[in-house]
């Protein structure tokens, strides 16, 4: 698949870029459209993790689970998470909340647990970016219009340099997906494929 949109040809600098695998957990996973819509997607975002570390670039795992204490904490009015909270969904020591065993962490890896949409909404991932000198992230991810729109949001208002994998994140909503990747996504981060992502890693 082609890049999809003009994007800056400066090459990353690994050692100041960091790969965002987001929700990547089975008990998300199950979420997306079939089969097919799942493997392609575990196997670009596999594929990008071994682009990054192969050039020594930062992998960052973010995952969302709840303990009894975050379920207490969600308001009747959060529209998204009270259902969770009611039915006790998503527990942070279920194995669905784990982070998918093709992805799985490694030594050096950051890995945070969340209770909201955006990755750095309600855990410390942008003080361990910012330790290690990150100033460019690539998203990747379930799903387009959660975590990865909340985490872009976020994230440009926060001075990164941004770029969201076009086939490394997906939607159960495929007209949602098409539209910010298209349409909403480009006027915060640079959208590009994992070929692309792949060019500007070989050129550093």
């Amino acid at each position: 698949m082609p890049t999809l949109f003009p994007f800056s040809s400066s090459p990353l600098t690994p050692s100041h870029t960091a790969l965002l695998v987001m929700d990547c957990q089975p008990g998300i996973l199950a979420g997306l459209p079939d089969d097919e819509t799942r493997e392609k997607l575990l196997a670009h975002v596999e594929s990008a993790i071994a682009d990054v570390r192969a050039k020594g670039g930062t992998i960052a795992h973010v995952r969302v689970g709840f303990t009894e204490t975050d379920w207490d904490a969600i308001p009747p009015a959060n529209k998204s998470f009270a259902p969770l909270a009611d039915h006790h969904a998503l527990h942070h020591e279920d194995p669905a909340t784990a982070v998918h065993p093709r992805l799985a962490p490694q030594d050096g890896d950051i890995v945070v647990r969340k209770t909201r949409y955006g990755a750095m909404s309600t855990t410390d991932l942008d003080e361990q970016l910012r330790a290690r000198g990150i100033t460019t992230l690539v998203l990747s991810g379930v799903s387009t219009s959660g975590v990865v729109l909340s985490t872009t949001l976020d994230a440009a208002d926060r001075d990164y340099r941004l770029y969201v994998l076009s086939d490394g994140v997906a939607d159960r909503d495929a007209e949602a997906h098409d539209v910010l990747i298209r349409r909403i996504l480009p006027s915060r981060a640079h959208v590009i494929d994992t070929a692309g992502l792949r060019t500007l890693l070989e050129a550093s």
